[in-house]
């Protein structure tokens, strides 16, 4: 999936496919999670926020499905609590 750079002290780069609903996110660290069925609305509020960072942890990671993606290793796949 393709990103896009943004500002963000914690985030490097985001993507989103309109298509599937699938957001992909970047950290500064290195590490990417896609997160699945994320509805446009929340990705807007992300692009949007003050802290990118902090709302990922509060509104898009405890409310969707999401998979670490690193091509080294096998997918671990989390659930929503």
């Amino acid at each position: 999936m393709r990103r896009w750079p943004v500002s963000s002290s914690a985030l490097r780069s985001v993507g989103y496919d309109l298509r599937s609903w699938t957001l992909e996110v970047e950290f500064v660290s290195g590490e990417v999670y896609r997160y699945f069925d994320v509805e446009p609305l929340d990705v807007d509020a992300l692009l949007a926020a003050d802290s990118m960072g902090a709302y990922l942890n509060e509104e898009i990671k405890p409310n969707y499905d999401y998979v670490h993606v690193d091509p080294l290793a096998p997918p671990r796949f989390r659930r929503r609590r």
